[in-house]
């Protein structure tokens, strides 16, 4: 569980990093840059990948969409958070989970205990709850967390992929991700800069190595707790998303003095509740 409770801290800084940047002028996209720089230096120099095992062998069909995934998401991720607040961005990411539960059930043969199917039938009216927060933005864009829902699903079943691969050691799947995921957004970068004239600021440079630092953290645990949890990647799955659902509310709530009305605070309790069932539920398996 501790790999689980890591993650979650990872992830909800980093949604605090880009609320906290709001503040200021900055290029998201040049922020999601340096975001995978640092990620690949960090993953390089902890963990040393082996890059001469790479090879035609390596999964690259699971490789290739996940990298091209992660900024494309990324960016929606900024955005959403932006224009819809933390608490909505959290709440439409974390309702991804039913897609790869779904997924553990149809492709990855799991099988689920009574206790687990109570869980995931509060976890949903849990994470309804807690998106029914009220904004005081009138123009909702609710295509950004409707594309974070569907991406981050879509996400988490290719890591699940990754984590059972065993042609390569998960940091060396975990370089070669984050070397493609840099490549994209650098593509975009080289754009904006040309064609739009966007000059590089350091600012973005510092909120980019904070954001590399912590989303490292947040995929290298994430990718461990599936491999301790292999036969069961549903209680990675709904704890992830229930754990971050829980935090980032409850620094929406005291940090940033988001509103949060009764039906917000009543989600809260059922996630918390469906947390416990799906630890318990682990016991049993």
């Amino acid at each position: 569980m501790l790999f689980l409770i890591l993650s979650i801290l990872c992830s909800v800084t980093v949604g605090v990093i880009f609320k906290v940047g709001r503040k200021y002028t900055l290029n998201t996209t040049q922020i999601v840059a340096w975001n995978y720089v640092f990620a690949l230096l960090l993953c390089y120099f902890f963990y040393s990948p082996d890059v001469s095992a790479i090879d035609t062998s390596a999964p690259w069909n699971i490789y290739i969409p996940l990298g091209i995934l992660l900024p494309i998401i990324f960016l929606f991720l900024a955005a959403s958070i932006k224009h819809m607040g933390i608490v909505k961005t959290d709440a439409a990411q974390r309702l991804s989970l039913f897609i790869p539960v779904l997924a553990a059930w149809l492709l990855f043969n799991e099988e689920f205990n009574t206790m687990k199917l109570i869980a995931f039938l509060i976890a949903l009216p849990a994470l309804i709850l807690i998106l029914s927060k009220k904004t005081d933005n009138l123009n909702n864009k609710w295509i950004y967390p409707a594309v974070v829902l569907v991406g981050f699903g879509a996400i988490d079943i290719l890591f699940k992929q990754i984590a059972l691969a065993t042609s390569l050691p998960f940091p060396t799947s975990l370089f070669i991700v984050f070397g493609i995921s840099l490549l994209i957004i650098l593509a975009v970068v080289l754009y904006e800069i040309v064609l739009k004239k966007d000059p590089l600021k350091s600012n973005n440079f510092l909120f980019g190595a904070l954001v590399g630092v912590f989303n490292f953290g947040n995929v290298l645990f994430y990718l461990k707790a599936h491999q301790a949890f292999a036969k069961n990647p549903s209680t990675v799955f709904a704890a992830m998303n229930m754990g971050v659902i829980i935090i980032g509310s409850i620094v929406g709530i005291a940090v940033f003095k988001e509103k949060v009305s009764h039906y917000n605070y009543f989600g809260l309790l059922l996630a918390i509740v469906a947390i416990v069932l799906i630890t318990f539920s682990q016991v049993l398996t």
